[in-house]
């Protein structure tokens, strides 16, 4: 039988959980996608990397399936993911590593995919509420226009270990949750809840009005990050790397706050400054 020069036999294997252990099921399907198509757009979202995929698994995120590198070694991260995929009803395909290279967005996947569905935002009040049951006062972290998922992703997983309660994003001209975020940040994106809002001055405004402290940091800051109070509730605001806080922003904080530089450059990656200041927010709640 002919078919046109698109059209393509694909094999993959599927691992199938049963009484007995883990059976792979061979079978032979036809794709008619371009191989462009299919380099381009063949998931529409994944969480990629042994230790997000694995992240997600124990937060109980959907996921519709897993894909796997069929010979991959069978270590304590890949062993778990089998297992907690087993326990929760997840098929697990196996697939060769070319052809999972050519399903990854991230060209980091270290053997294994999650498909998931849309990434899940939440609302501010879910992360007010969030801080009210926690019993410790509101921290919250908003990005002013970060582009690069890995500062994203880095800043998500230092929010988790300082305490904070979730991060705030705009809708327009910023990263979102994507799988180089979610790979960047370890699998903390997964507990972290985000927030993304299509209006960051008049989310300030709605958490002044519920006494948050706004702190931005910028280079410009009236006093250094160390001097300021974030025992109460704050949320702290990091500029995109390149602009830094938009004037706006800048105008609507209640402080300004700086990190002091001894070298030669005038400024830090985002990332790094957001966990001087997330940790000096986590030493001061502590002590």
């Amino acid at each position: 039988m002919a078919w046109s020069a698109d059209e393509t036999y694909t094999s993959f294997s599927v691992f199938c959980a049963m009484p007995t252990g883990i059976v792979v099921v061979t079978n032979i399907f036809r794709s008619t996608m371009s191989r462009f198509s299919r380099a381009k757009n063949v998931h529409g979202h994944t969480v990629e990397g042994r230790r997000a995929v694995m992240e997600s698994l124990r937060a109980g995120r959907d996921i519709e399936r897993l894909v796997m590198v069929d010979d991959a070694e069978m270590g304590p991260q890949l062993q778990e993911i089998v297992m907690l995929a087993a326990e929760a009803g997840i098929e697990i395909q196996a697939v060769s590593r070319k052809e999972l290279d050519a399903q990854s967005q991230t060209k980091k996947n270290q053997g294994v995919i999650a498909i998931v569905p849309d990434p899940r935002y939440h609302e501010p009040e879910d992360l007010m509420m969030l801080a009210d049951s926690d019993g410790k006062p509101a921290l919250f972290v908003m990005l002013d226009g970060i582009q690069d998922p890995h500062n994203l992703g880095a800043i998500a997983r230092t929010a988790d270990a300082a305490g904070a309660h979730g991060l705030i994003i705009p809708e327009r001209r910023a990263v979102g949750i994507t799988a180089g975020a979610v790979r960047a940040s370890a699998g903390a994106l997964e507990h972290v809840k985000v927030s993304r809002v299509g209006n960051l001055n008049r989310t300030i405004e709605r958490l002044k009005e519920i006494g948050t402290m706004v702190i931005g940091l910028d280079a410009e800051g009236d006093v250094e990050y160390t001097e300021a109070d974030y025992t109460g509730p704050t949320v702290i605001v990091i500029g995109s790397e390149g602009k830094g806080i938009s004037r706006l922003v800048r105008e609507n904080c209640d402080q300004i706050v700086s990190i002091p530089m001894a070298g030669k450059l005038s400024s830090l990656n985002a990332s790094v400054s957001a966990g001087l200041v997330l940790y000096e927010a986590y030493r001061q709640r502590r002590a």
